[in-house]
């Protein structure tokens, strides 16, 4: 009987814990598909009359010259996530490699100084970036996004790939070069391979703070045409009112990619995340 009341006693909470977790979805849901554009401030998530006109008019925004906003702003986001997680992924595993498996002189400083950079957000920096974008013609450019996101992306990819190099047996490594192999087929005959769960989360990671970041983006672009996803969401936020249906509508549309992303990655999460959480 107690054991019983236990279970039960667990499940409840997680049921309540379960139900906390989804009500404000559901919400958001709610006024996506809500006709008016006011706040539903009712507190059942069921919609009375729902309709898809908010997907309707988010879907087929189109600028003063008739070019399709949404399209425009989703392949903007698209190209700046993807670039940013290949140069963050590129440039840092050689880096996490060269500083788990390497002894060499500022290797100590070069670790503190990436972790130094991830004290401060990256708002703080906004200025001496856009003088820096506007000297290199940059500014109001993906390539200009690419390269501010690159940079702070870069050192927390370091920070997660060197403890999984560092967890990885370096006899497997030696076994390569006995054999006549080069330092570069260990890397990437063996190493790469076996951090394959850790790259994918920190690809997710990389991608995902590049899609959702938005001070930068509304700091750097100009033109609606060159907006990110997350930039076209806040210009449903007026200044006077907020139409909180497109808002809805647009945010869930802004989901669904990392929705896709997370299902499509699953797999490689848990060993992923726990990867090189033995050795620092």
């Amino acid at each position: 009987m107690r054991r019983s009341i236990e279970t039960f006693l667990i499940h409840a909470a997680l049921i309540a814990a379960t139900v906390a977790t989804l009500y404000p979805v559901l919400w958001v849901v709610k006024m996506a598909i809500t006709p008016s554009q006011g706040f539903a401030a009712a507190g059942s998530p069921w919609p009375e009359h729902p309709t898809l006109d908010n997907f309707r008019d988010v879907l087929t925004t189109r600028d003063m010259a008739g070019r399709w906003l949404f399209g425009r702003q989703l392949l903007n986001s698209v190209i700046v996530a993807a670039a940013v997680t290949a140069v963050g992924l590129a440039l840092s595993t050689t880096a996490a490699y060269a500083l788990s498996r390497f002894r060499f002189s500022g290797r100590r400083a070069t670790l503190r100084a990436f972790l130094l950079s991830q004290m401060f957000p990256g708002v703080v920096t906004s200025i001496p970036l856009y003088v820096l974008l506007d000297r290199l013609g940059l500014l109001d450019r993906l390539a200009g996004l690419v390269l501010v996101y690159a940079t702070t992306s870069i050192p927390f990819c370091v920070f997660m790939l060197k403890g999984t190099f560092d967890a990885l047996p370096r006899e497997l490594e030696e076994a390569v070069l006995l054999d006549g192999g080069t330092r570069f087929t260990a890397f990437f005959r063996v190493a790469l391979p076996l951090a394959r769960p850790a790259l994918a989360v920190t690809a997710l990671f990389s991608f995902l703070s590049a899609w959702n970041e938005f001070i930068l983006a509304a700091t750097f672009m100009n033109e609606p045409t060159h907006f990110t996803l997350p930039v076209a969401l806040q210009r449903y936020v007026g200044d006077y009112s907020t139409e909180w249906g497109h808002f809805a509508a647009a945010a869930i549309l802004v989901s669904l990619p990392v929705m896709a992303l997370f299902f499509a990655l699953e797999k490689q999460l848990v060993g992923g995340l726990t990867a090189g959480g033995v050795k620092g």
